[in-house]
C-alpha cells in the first residue's frame, strides 16, 4: 500500500497518509487546496476500514474550510 492514498469518501483532493510508529499505525486525513494543505484529522488506525465517525468529522471540517475560502 502506498504511504498516501486518495480518500474520495471524504471529498475531492482528500488523501490519507499512513504513518507506522513503533507498532502503532497513525492516519492523517488531509485536503490539498490551491493555497494550503489542510489537516482534517489525525487518528490511530486499529482496523482495516476508516471509522464512519472519522469520515463524518472530516467531511464536516472540509465543508467548514470550503465555506471560509468562498467568503474570502
Amino acid at each position: 500500500m502506498p504511504r498516501s492514498r486518495p480518500m474520495p469518501a471524504v471529498g475531492a483532493n482528500c488523501h490519507e497518509l499512513r504513518i507506522d510508529d513503533d507498532g502503532v499505525t497513525w492516519r492523517i486525513l488531509y485536503h490539498v487546496g490551491s493555497d494550503a494543505i489542510v489537516i482534517l484529522e489525525i487518528f490511530r488506525k486499529k482496523s482495516r476500514t476508516t471509522p464512519k465517525e472519522v469520515i463524518a468529522v472530516t467531511r464536516k471540517r472540509l465543508r467548514a474550510y470550503q465555506r471560509v475560502i468562498r467568503e474570502d
